[in-house]
């Protein structure tokens, strides 16, 4: 597979895409408060000094996109990015976190490193416009209703608001009801277009709504799939890392534990070394 994507800088110190080393993006899957965002960035700094990897602290201050009204949803902008702060004073970690509207753009841009786009949100022109004009790098998550030549479109419309450091994320495709699949070509295809891809572990796991008001999940296939996708060409890793997932407040059945996601990105690191290069 020829290498025909840009690089991306998220820091001066971290770039990603091309030849670059695999970027890792982690964290809980929402702020469950200051002290346990800061617990879980610490062990994620040990992490990655430990492996020395490129990592991204990610966690969400809204899950605008829930189950059940009656769900967990966040601390919202305010408090959210009060946390992020803290966050990055304390560890120095680059940060990601979603964003649902576009007035929420120029505020959180001024915090985190990389703006994410959730995936049924991909198609929002003004929402993907408004994160792009930041200037910050911005990963889309592939709505599970599209193919993977069908981003091309959404890299376009970030584009043409003068923002090149635009990726998408593969989070599945939809396959019958409460069911995912990942169609492992989504890596070259999106590549072919010159944009790094970052395979969301996490989410491709979900078997949305399998438990009533609250979103399933089959963690048992992380580990293998996330193998397949650093072979099939991933240029980033996309997982949700919390130190107690049956008591998170959201997403509890497919987080992932520290010992867990460290396996992980063992596993891709000795794929991607034994690897030539794509």
């Amino acid at each position: 597979m020829a290498t025909t994507t840009r690089t991306i800088e998220i820091t001066p110190q971290i770039r990603f895409g091309g030849d670059q080393p695999p970027l890792f993006i982690a964290g809980p899957c929402v702020i469950e408060g200051l002290d346990h965002a800061l617990k879980m960035a610490r062990i994620l700094v040990r992490l990655r000094d430990e492996l020395q990897i490129q990592l991204v602290y990610k966690s969400s201050f809204d899950k605008a996109n829930r189950s059940s009204i009656e769900s967990f949803r966040g601390p919202g902008v305010e408090k959210g990015m009060e946390v992020l702060r803290a966050v990055r004073e304390e560890t120095g970690l680059p940060l990601l976190t979603d964003i649902h509207e576009p007035w929420q753009a120029e505020p959180v841009a001024a915090v985190v490193d990389i703006l994410q786009i959730p995936a049924f949100l991909c198609r929002q022109t003004d929402l993907i416009a408004a994160a792009a004009r930041t200037g910050r790098a911005v990963g889309v998550k592939k709505g599970q209703f599209l193919s993977p030549e069908e981003t091309k479109n959404i890299l376009e419309k970030g584009v043409e608001v003068g923002n090149e450091k635009m990726f998408i994320t593969e989070r599945g495709t939809s396959f019958g009801y409460q069911n995912l699949v990942v169609d492992m070509r989504s890596f070259p295809v999106v590549r072919a277009m010159g944009s790094p891809v970052v395979y969301d572990i996490t989410h491709s796991m979900q078997r949305p709504g399998g438990e009533g008001k609250q979103t399933g999940g089959t963690p048992q296939f992380a580990r293998p799939l996330a193998r397949a996708a650093a072979a099939a060409g991933s240029d980033g890793f996309f997982m949700e890392v919390h130190d107690n997932p049956s008591a998170a407040l959201s997403d509890r059945t497919t987080q992932i534990v520290p010992d867990h996601a460290r396996a992980i990105i063992e596993d891709v690191l000795r794929i991607r070394e034994a690897l030539e290069p794509i």
